[in-house]
């Protein structure tokens, strides 16, 4: 690397680290503006309060925002350059714009893959943290109130309960079926069932059994019986940003768990998966656009590229949530809904490259 690559390497870096702070902090205050009257009505520690729960908000809105900061450092810091005419004598002097696109690209891989060793390792650890003291001191208590859910717990097990009270961790009108093929193998009625903490194990009330055998039927009548089912108390709890505090083997397990049983909201995790695995690639291509923008020299002045960055930095992040509210409707396909945005200002990097004088 040239003296010149590490000028530009390190002038980025640092707008980078500049523009997150001043970000950040803007939205900490007003995160603590909005949820205070909560912090008071909950009697939230004040040491919770910092180090439970603003101690992992930072981390996780810095990561969140890193592609449209890394974006918007980009165009302050070229822009800069441009205005003091440092980008024409480096082009003048026999650099081509390819050659000077490389320690910005340097610098941006380099978040990119911090990026995405915190978003799928550290992050989602301090996000339980976080979600955890939401749930305590800001939302409102959870209670289950989904009725009448069916439940893939095996192959060819299947479970059903009218209804769920997490408080007493009961549910109610349980029934378990064994199916082979088409054919009722067993099936397992009972009033209700409750999770035994101390064993471990679900203790089934008040139950029937139906075995069935050809043509030859069994019914084994019983007050209590305990098992062990492919089915915890946490499946019925608060599943509040859930995807959030996983990490990515979690989430792989998490996703496979929710097809195995025919669960609903897989799209919410698809969606969390892919998108991490685009963030480092957004940071990459919204760099090298930041640069092509904002190179040349604008009568303007670097306010204008600045405010325009920010216009095009929003317009993506506008791009991405649209694509993703579609995809969790479950009207596109959630891979094809996080790369969209990417593929799109793809495209208009390669149109600019090609159209902006420099």
């Amino acid at each position: 690397m040239k003296l010149l690559d590490w000028y530009i390497l390190k002038r980025f870096l640092q707008t980078y680290i500049f523009v997150v702070l001043v970000i950040v902090l803007v939205v900490v205050m007003i995160d603590y503006t909005e949820k205070v009257d909560n912090f008071h009505k909950t009697n939230a520690p004040a040491a919770a309060i910092l180090g439970d729960y603003y101690l992992n908000f930072i981390p996780y809105w810095a990561n969140y925002i890193s592609p449209l900061m890394v974006f918007i450092a980009t165009v302050f810091l070229t822009s800069r350059l441009a205005a003091r005419t440092e980008i024409i004598a480096i082009l003048s002097s026999g650099v081509s714009f390819i050659r000077l696109l490389f320690p910005y690209v340097l610098g941006a891989s380099v978040l990119a893959v911090l990026t995405y060793f915190m978003v799928n390792y550290l992050i989602p650890k301090a996000n339980k943290t976080r979600i955890n003291f939401e749930i305590k001191y800001i939302n409102d208590a959870f209670t289950y109130s989904k009725r009448n859910q069916h439940i893939k717990i095996a192959p060819n097990t299947y479970a059903y309960l009218e209804s769920y009270n997490n408080q007493s961790n009961t549910g109610y009108k349980f029934t378990l079926e064994e199916i082979e093929g088409n054919q009722l193998k067993q099936k397992l009625t009972a009033d209700h069932i409750e999770w035994d903490k101390k064993k471990k194990k679900w203790g089934v009330y008040d139950y029937k059994i139906r075995t069935i055998n050809g043509q030859r039927e069994t019914l084994t009548p019983g007050a209590r019986l305990d098992t062990t089912l492919n089915l915890k108390p946490d499946d019925f709890s608060s599943d509040f940003n859930l995807y959030e505090t996983l990490t990515r083997p979690e989430l792989n397990r998490q996703i496979d768990l929710l097809v195995s049983r025919g669960s609903d909201g897989v799209e919410t995790y698809l969606l969390e998966k892919y998108s991490r695995d685009t963030r480092p690639f957004a940071i990459i291509i919204l760099t090298v656009i930041g640069v092509i923008m904002s190179a040349r020299k604008s009568r303007r002045g670097v306010g204008w590229q600045v405010a325009l960055g920010f216009f095009l930095a929003f317009t993506y992040l506008l791009f991405f949530m649209l694509a993703k509210g579609i995809a969790e409707s479950g009207n596109l396909n959630p891979i094809v809904a996080v790369w969209l945005p990417n593929a799109i200002f793809t495209a208009i990097g390669v149109f600019l490259y090609n159209t902006i004088p420099r």
